[in-house]
């Protein structure tokens, strides 16, 4: 099975803000970075499956590439919890150093660890390596790509953040006799 992993269009949001599983905006550019994304992947044919986190800055994106579409909610980007929507500079400082140095295990208030993000993908990923599809289609959030690649390649967490994941990415996989292989990291 080829498995795609697509990362959404760049969002329409300040630098810096904190969002994660919030409902921001996409650019002015997004049909022209959708059309990119299109010529790097063949559509879905009949027998393949689409998923997408169900934030509209993916939705928007997997509703060009198929009209049938799975929304599911382990695809959502990290839960920042009580920082969603605050600029980075706006957090307390202290807070904000204590959790950059231990995002793995800590959690924002009211938010996940990186760790819960990636025990939840890994649920998702038992699921749909046991399908039998000939390609899947994943339209979702950087920090859910990076933490599929670290479940996969049994990396410690942080580990994940040295895969580069850009706005409109495309990741590639090949799984096959119960074995994960990587074709292509962000094209």
């Amino acid at each position: 099975m080829d498995i795609y992993l697509i990362r959404h269009t760049q969002t329409d949001t300040p630098k810096g803000l904190c969002y994660g599983q919030s409902d921001v905006k996409l650019a002015t550019t997004f049909f022209d970075d959708a059309r990119d994304i299109l010529k790097k992947i063949n559509l879905p044919q009949e027998n393949d499956l689409l998923f997408s986190s169900p934030l509209s800055r993916c939705t928007r994106l997997a509703a060009l590439i198929d009209d049938d579409v799975i929304l599911d909610n382990r695809l959502l980007e990290v839960n920042f919890g009580d920082w969603e929507n605050v600029p980075f500079a706006d957090i307390e400082p202290e807070k904000l150093h204590y959790w950059t140095q231990n995002f793995v295990t800590l959690a924002p208030p009211n938010g996940e660890s990186f760790s819960e993000l990636c025990q939840r993908v890994e649920r998702f990923w038992h699921d749909v390596i046991q399908l039998e599809n000939e390609r899947v289609f994943i339209v979702t959030h950087a920090g859910v790509i990076r933490a599929l690649l670290a479940v996969i390649l049994k990396l410690p967490p942080a580990n994940a953040f040295q895969f580069r994941v850009d706005c409109g990415s495309v990741h590639k996989l090949r799984h096959e006799n119960n074995y994960t292989y990587i074709e292509f990291l962000n094209l």
